[in-house]
């Protein structure tokens, strides 16, 4: 019987040596108790960072209909404004007022903290600074008194990127639509992540080890005891692991950033899922295949998914972390084996209501779930998604 995808979770299994792949403030590998151990961690934010570059073949920007974002504290000085200050013949002192108020309002109550905006509400934003320029091209008071009304509930327009977002496609970019962005001037204007990412970690305790090297000084004076001619020593802490990943793709936010609709109208008959189908599909590509790490010079901490198990059902998500609170060997087989026995308990529980695919680089067999290749369980996913059916 079909199943309708409302949700896409993503299971995996990454294996990794002798890497730092995700530092905390004092250069060590981020770390998290979980069940009977502390375990290595990746962070979500690390993750969707690396994901969100990526220069591949299913880098999100060669996706038809991609939009750019810029996450940034300085989007109005240096985005908005440069091109007036350029070719606009407002004086100085009106292009310094507007700039003022505009970065005030923007950032409003965010700590001037980065803030992510779509291309096209950047060119929202020079529009009306521009207009605003124009119209008081000498008169900095009047100019500053009609940037303060552009942001002003009662005496402007008010909530500019809500009132922005109801009529332009991906003001936030693809970016925001995927994982969401807050605009604390504006809480209207705030997208909810469509795609959720847990923090990846070890199916076993934590491994590490500190790396002790040294630098050679190649100039050092030979002719003097000057020693081995280290010119400098450090250490490193590296780790190794391997990692159990979860994500969940929420479709109908999905579709819904991505055309407008609302999410109780995805599965509309004139909806058109064409694009969230190929975000998810690349997305796989990019989850499995794109690795995050600080060190690259020097650890090379590149790895494909040893295992992808995707599951698409209407049901809330369930992480299957939890096969892992007692710590299992250091080996795909056996972590692939704890998994499998715990989906088999969850379905015996609840009932099995997910249709699932799963690639596996070693083979494997998990609950009612076919092993397929990479690509072709990219294309079923993409296929769920864009017949509103998963079978």
């Amino acid at each position: 019987m079909p199943i309708i995808p409302r949700f896409i979770q993503i299971h995996t299994l990454h294996s990794h040596p002798a890497a730092l792949l995700n530092r905390d403030d004092s250069g060590l590998a981020k770390r998290m108790p979980f069940g009977d151990a502390v375990r290595t961690r990746v962070s979500s934010q690390s993750l969707k960072r690396h994901w969100r570059d990526a220069d591949s073949e299913f880098a999100l920007a060669n996706i038809d209909g991609f939009v750019e974002a810029v996450r940034s504290r300085k989007v109005i000085s240096d985005a908005v404004m440069p091109p007036l200050r350029n070719d606009s013949a407002a004086s100085k002192g009106v292009l310094d007022a507007v700039e003022s108020v505009f970065q005030e309002k923007v950032y409003s109550g965010s700590g001037i903290q980065p803030l992510l905006l779509g291309l096209p509400e950047v060119e929202f934003l020079r529009a009306k600074a521009a207009a605003i320029c124009g119209e008081h091209g000498s008169d900095a008071a009047a100019a500053k008194t009609a940037a303060e009304d552009l942001f002003h509930t009662r005496r402007g327009e008010g909530n500019n990127f809500r009132a922005f977002r109801d009529q332009t496609k991906l003001p936030g970019g693809l970016i925001g639509a995927l994982f969401g962005r807050m605009v604390t001037s504006d809480p209207a204007a705030n997208i909810d992540a469509a795609i959720h990412v847990a923090h990846a970690l070890t199916v076993h305790a934590e491994e590490s080890e500190s790396d002790y090297f040294t630098t050679v000084d190649d100039l050092r004076d030979l002719s003097e005891d000057s020693g081995p001619g280290a010119g400098h020593i450090g250490d490193v802490e590296l780790t190794a692991g391997l990692f159990y990943g979860y994500v969940v793709v929420d479709v109908p936010g999905l579709v819904s950033n991505l055309e407008g609709c609302g999410a109780g109208d995805w599965l509309a008959d004139d909806t058109n899922r064409e694009m969230a189908a190929k975000v998810v599909e690349h997305l796989l590509h990019l989850i499995a295949t794109v690795s995050p790490g600080a060190k690259l010079g020097s650890t090379a901490p590149y790895a494909y998914a040893d295992l992808m198990l995707v599951e698409a059902g209407s049901r809330q998500p369930r992480t299957l972390s939890n096969a892992f609170r007692g710590r299992v060997a250091a080996q795909t087989d056996a972590a692939t084996d704890k998994m499998a026995s715990h989906l088999g308990k969850l379905d015996k529980a609840y009932g099995a209501r997910e249709a699932r695919r799963v690639m596996s680089v070693n083979g494997c067999e998990m609950p009612e779930a076919d092993c397929v290749s990479m690509d072709e369980l990219a294309a079923w996913t993409a296929d769920s998604i864009r017949n509103g059916e998963a079978v």
